[in-house]
């Protein structure tokens, strides 16, 4: 008898784990073993059951969960976890890939999609649909941000002007003008609205909803 894919579900949205609900339930080789609405159940979840295979949604009200991929992968190095998000920011797939996830899929993704990306990564392999993978060769070589950059690139995304941003920073406004010269060369724009428009639609920066 053929054993079953044992899938951990961990998503804020009740829409969405609904959907994903009402995909495997027409699968015969994947069962939902657990399922959450949290961080802190799902991990519990993931730690007490050792799914096969978890999806775990991007955003949730506490926190980013691409920031605690270390901690799933610290307790199951070898855990195949499949990062569900609203869209595709290259920088936040990138990220997500390089801590270690089996697959990056959005949540628009086709039933057949997700049963697809489900047994790929329990076969061990990883999955990438194409459309993502594409927004990723996009940026391939693409200098990356400084932290200090990033920090920078977040302020101004939340309006903040120079002099506002070298009080926070604790520098001068030359610097801050440095940083910002550096940050348009980099992601290719000219002026603050371009950067945030670009920020957000890469995910360069956590905009919480």
């Amino acid at each position: 008898m053929d054993v079953s894919i044992g899938l951990l579900l961990i998503e804020n949205q009740p829409l969405t784990r609904l959907g994903v609900r009402a995909v495997v339930a027409e699968m015969d080789d994947i069962d939902i073993i657990g399922e959450a609405d949290n961080l802190a159940d799902g991990s519990a979840l993931f730690r007490d059951l050792s799914p096969d295979v978890t999806v775990l949604g991007l955003r949730f009200p506490e926190s980013c969960s691409i920031d605690d991929l270390d901690r799933y992968f610290a307790e199951r190095p070898k855990a195949k976890i499949i990062v569900l998000a609203e869209h595709a920011g290259d920088a936040e797939i990138a990220k997500a890939l390089k801590k270690g996830a089996a697959g990056y899929i959005c949540k628009d993704v086709s039933p057949a999609e997700l049963v697809d990306a489900i047994r790929t990564v329990t076969a061990g392999r990883k999955y990438i649909p194409d459309d993502i993978a594409r927004i990723l060769s996009e940026h391939v070589g693409k200098e990356e941000l400084t932290p200090a950059e990033s920090n920078v690139l977040r302020m101004v995304v939340g309006g903040m002007s120079n002099k506002e941003i070298a009080f926070a920073l604790d520098v001068s406004e030359n610097t801050v003008k440095t940083h910002i010269q550096n940050i348009f060369s980099k992601i290719g724009v000219s002026d603050r609205t371009s950067a945030t428009m670009t920020a957000i639609k890469r995910g360069l920066v956590r905009i919480d909803i």
